[in-house]
């Protein structure tokens, strides 16, 4: 008996020394777990306090950008003197758009083209480029009165322009006289009332990076919103004196082309000025659009006179089949006295830059379009054009034909 309580005795010693040895073990891992625990969430809190401002700020920035595009792909074919003789498909536009303030309100605009239909291949090129400084007049308690803009903007004359991009143009064609441009220079508008004006004032010439006559081109528009369902506007445009050959084109399109000298070596000078009038009528599932304009061109050529005065028109109406479904037609017409280099659906070589000058051009515009969304449009269409050259020669092979997808996100 006494053999085996000593025995039991030294077992429970070996024991309550083993739990011992356990314990102390267990306490220096709960102890180093915890140092470990207060050394990781230092680490956290450290990590967190140096990443959130940078976090913050980022997303921040993020949240003030705002990147959007749009564009349209199609196929076009056109007759042997169009632009499209053997018919191809095609990426017809493709724009990037970045907007983002800068300080309270002023903000930055910038558009960047892949691709225009005017553009014979891929390449990058700046569209609109400017700063916008949003209602100038808060300074004098009258909101909307004056903006501003500075940098690259549209030319702000008629109003074509404004639904020339292929998601708001209800047609994959324009009108013919087509006027639009793109230039650097200064441009101030805003609202009074039913009254809202734009006023520019930008270089003219060809050539994006320097201008070669210190005069510049002016460009305005007057527009009266009567009734809710009734816009009007009036403009004019002046695109200064532009040097040839420096500048071998107006900064301004006309007509799928520019104002160009086509008359003799000798001419150094070249200019044209312009004045249009708007009417457009909005009804429930459709509208009216019809504008009139007058240009004249001159020039300083000692061989010749070739002042030409040109007159152009056109009609254009939309009306909803259904709720997604539209058809649309535009018929639009171009009168130059004496001749003028118009290129229309012809090919530039033939008809801007040679001596062929086209006296009179109509074009007849039939469509129909498809709305899956805003942001989503199918479109068909078929254009009847014909001119006349100044010879007495006839434009009949430059109809066109196409389907197009366009978007925009």
């Amino acid at each position: 008996m006494r053999e085996q309580n000593q025995a039991l005795q030294k077992q429970l010693l070996q024991q309550q020394l083993l739990i011992e040895s356990l314990s102390r073990k267990v306490n220096e891992i709960q102890v180093a777990g915890a140092e470990r625990q207060r050394e990781v969430a230092s680490l956290q809190s450290q990590v967190q306090e140096s990443h959130e401002p940078v976090k913050s700020v980022a997303a921040g920035a993020l949240r003030k950008v705002s990147i959007s595009g749009e564009g349209g792909a199609g196929f076009f074919d056109s007759g042997s003197e169009g632009q499209f003789p053997k018919g191809q498909f095609r990426v017809d536009e493709a724009r990037l758009f970045v907007e983002t303030p800068i300080v309270d309100e002023v903000y930055f605009f910038g558009e960047l083209n892949l691709m225009t239909r005017e553009m014979d291949n891929l390449s990058l090129q700046l569209g609109e480029c400017y700063l916008d400084f949003e209602n100038v007049s808060r300074l004098w308690h009258r909101d909307g009165m004056l903006n501003l803009r500075l940098g690259r903007m549209d030319v702000p004359f008629g109003e074509e322009y404004l639904t020339r991009y292929a998601i708001d143009n209800p047609l994959i064609s324009h009108s013919l006289s087509d006027v639009w441009g793109v230039d650097a220079g200064l441009e101030l508008y805003g609202r009074l009332g039913k009254f809202s004006y734009v006023v520019a004032v930008q270089n003219g010439g060809a050539d994006v990076t320097r201008n070669y006559d210190a005069d510049k081109s002016v460009a305005a528009r007057l527009s009266f919103d009567p009734l809710s369902w009734l816009h009007l506007s009036l403009s004019g445009l002046r695109t200064g004196d532009l040097k040839a050959p420096e500048d071998p084109w107006s900064q301004l399109w006309f007509a799928n082309g520019w104002f160009v000298p086509f008359g003799s070596a000798n001419t150094t000078r070249f200019h044209a000025n312009l004045v249009e009038g708007d009417v457009d009528v909005r009804w429930r599932g459709g509208h009216l659009k019809a504008f009139g304009g007058y240009a004249n061109y001159n020039d300083n050529d000692p061989a010749a006179n070739n002042g030409r005065d040109i007159y152009y028109y056109s009609v254009e109406a939309v009306q909803s089949v259904t709720h997604q479904l539209y058809a649309g037609v535009r018929y639009s017409q171009i009168f130059a006295d004496r001749g003028y280099p118009l290129t229309g659906n012809g090919d530039m070589g033939s008809y801007l830059f040679s001596s062929e000058l086209t006296e009179k051009i109509w074009r007849l515009s039939l469509g129909l379009g498809y709305r899956f969304s805003q942001n989503l449009v199918l479109k068909a269409e078929y254009t009847f054009e014909r001119g006349r050259e100044l010879g007495g020669e006839r434009r009949n092979h430059e109809d066109f034909f196409g389907f197009e997808a366009a978007y925009k996100f």
